[in-house]
């Protein structure tokens, strides 16, 4: 079931949505998702009442402001946007949202975002971090990609895509991260140092034929994030957590249950 609401922070308006699990919760963390560079609280579409039913856990999402039913911002952003996000955004949402354990779970720019904030932050109610298709770096694969997604957004389908998700925010969801991430200084944007001092386990998840990056960015987590899992998931793209849907929700449980941080359903799936 899904509730949803608004909270403050500093002079941007936030929506926010919970997701709970049809069936009784099982003690345990709340799964905190944070969304891509395009994405929204809506474009998670049915990923995280699925997530909520097969862990039997709680699911929180916001979106960024600039983003979905949040309040908007002046554009450009900063090149340092998702660094940001991570140190003076979201430590003040968990605080007020989730103020029990934690898994922060992102995907794309909400993964960068999630690794970021695990690296600086030393979150005593963070048990773990999944991360499904994240940028530590800039590769050429993810400049190509962002520059076919402006030529589509420019054409008009993409546009017309989008603004069902963003409505008034259209240009400042758009143009806020595409224009950051062609701009060439941003070139040299790389949360590596982050990652040395990330003391949770982490899970890494990504398509084989991801269109924004390269398995690279999995093997530089893992050679630098002391308990790493790596997940490929076979034929996905980008978006893996849409379209290969059980697939990543078997990874997660497995990874939660492992570790010791759920315990798992004997079945895979929630009984009934």
């Amino acid at each position: 079931m899904r509730t949803t609401s608004t909270i403050q922070h500093l002079a941007a308006t936030l929506e926010v949505a919970h997701w709970s699990p049809n069936l009784e919760s099982r003690d345990g963390p709340t799964i905190f998702l944070l969304h891509e560079g395009l994405g929204c609280v809506e474009m998670w579409k049915d990923f995280p009442q699925r997530l909520a039913d097969r862990l039997r856990l709680p699911v929180i999402a916001y979106s960024r402001a600039g983003y979905g039913g949040s309040s908007t911002i002046d554009l450009p952003r900063s090149l340092d946007y998702m660094q940001r996000e991570a140190d003076e955004v979201l430590p003040d949402l968990l605080q007020a949202l989730c103020g029990g354990p934690r898994v922060l779970l992102g995907h794309s720019d909400g993964a960068s975002i999630a690794l970021a904030y695990a690296g600086a932050q030393q979150d005593p109610l963070l048990t773990s971090v999944v991360v499904i298709a994240p940028h530590v770096v800039v590769e050429a694969i993810a400049i190509a990609a962002i520059q076919g997604a402006k030529e589509q957004f420019t054409a008009g389908a993409l546009a017309a895509k989008l603004a069902r998700y963003h409505r008034s925010n259209l240009s400042s969801a758009f143009w806020g991260w595409n224009d950051a991430w062609l701009d060439p200084d941003f070139r040299t944007f790389s949360i590596l140092d982050r990652l040395d001092t990330i003391d949770v386990p982490v899970l890494a998840l990504q398509g084989t034929e991801d269109e924004y990056g390269t398995s690279m960015q999995l093997e530089l987590i893992a050679s630098r994030v002391a308990e790493t899992t790596l997940t490929l998931i076979r034929e996905a793209k980008h978006s893996p957590h849409l379209t290969h849907t059980d697939r990543v929700l078997d990874a997660i449980e497995c990874f939660l249950a492992q570790r010791g941080i759920l315990v798992p359903n004997l079945t895979g799936s929630p009984p009934g």
